[in-house]
């Protein structure tokens, strides 16, 4: 599996909230979920993202914006209309024990379109465990990728058919946003070139690109810069001197970060024993293990397991 693969295994829109809307201004919609992440897609019109921290981005048709959290937002068609009356939405999934909910934005069905709507996608994200965290970590507050024409309109038309309630069409949503999210990533991924993550740079690398994708395949093996280097087919010196430049960091110290972020979801996550997560992640013992965890994340294997379960 590759590392965004990896990362992006904890984070499902299945059972979350999926939105559709045409919302006619002045309107607003408040998010208060903590969602690890929010993607909004303006399939026509456009309006103003507000966060937390004073943040305003305007987003327009065929823009999608992935917002992350925990910190709460606002979308509205323009920012002084939270401060005068207008319609006012709030869509919740993940606070207290409530289930999904949403309003039934707009009270405006698709396929009525007035002039000047703003149509939009919603979905909100789950995560699952703590595997996610370290795709968080490369994430601005908020990235805004544009889409063409023809993306938007599929999308529509998929929304469409889900409000319909026919036979599947939550299950469908729920794949076409996870579809959705990964294309997102991605696109946005390429788009940064030098600002996207070491681990994701690489990929595209044809020096490292086949040493990572057979790091995170089998990260218990023994890896050294040598055998890293034959599985790209060069020379020890000019594998580290590459992975360095690209990455920002050499090659084994980029393995043990990978290894103690699995090893922290592993801990969180699951009733494995600290021993059998050493060899998971490529210790031969839980001493030299436990050592490298805490010199990486300030606590012993055990404390920090005691104190992710608090």
């Amino acid at each position: 599996m590759d590392p965004l693969s990896s990362l992006l295994s904890g984070i499902r829109a299945e059972g979350s909230v999926v939105s559709h809307a045409v919302l006619k201004a002045p309107w607003s919609i408040t998010f208060p979920d903590a969602a690890p992440l929010t993607m909004v897609s303006v399939l026509r019109g456009g309006g103003t993202l507000l966060l937390s921290d004073g943040t305003e981005r305007a987003i327009g048709a065929g823009d999608t914006t992935i917002v992350k959290g925990p910190a709460p937002f606002r979308l509205a068609d323009e920012p002084a209309t939270v401060r005068r009356p207008h319609d006012a939405y709030e869509i919740h999934c993940f606070t207290g024990d409530a289930a999904c909910a949403d309003q039934e934005l707009g009270g405006i069905h698709w396929g009525d379109s007035p002039e000047g709507a703003t149509a939009l996608i919603v979905g909100a994200y789950r995560a699952s465990g703590h595997r996610h965290e370290r795709l968080l970590r490369a994430l601005p507050p908020v990235l805004v990728v544009a889409e063409d024409a023809e993306v938007c309109a599929w999308l529509e038309d998929s929304a469409a058919d889900a409000a319909r309630l026919s036979a599947g069409s939550q299950a469908m949503m729920d794949r076409l946003l996870d579809w959705a999210l990964v294309c997102t990533l991605r696109t946005w991924f390429d788009r940064a070139r030098d600002d996207a993550p070491g681990w994701y740079r690489g990929l595209s690398d044809p020096v490292l690109a086949p040493a990572l994708h057979a790091f995170h395949r089998r990260p218990a093996e023994s890896w050294t810069v040598a055998s890293l280097a034959a599985q790209a087919g060069v020379s020890r010196a000019l594998f580290a001197r590459r992975f360095s430049e690209l990455m920002g960091r050499p090659p084994l110290a980029y393995l043990t970060e990978c290894r103690m972020d699995d090893a922290a979801a592993l801990l969180a996550d699951t009733d494995l024993s600290i021993a059998s997560i050493a060899k998971t992640v490529g210790y031969a013992d839980a001493f030299g293990f436990s050592n490298a965890f805490k010199r990486h994340k300030g606590l012993s294997p055990s404390t920090f397991r005691t104190t992710t379960a608090a």
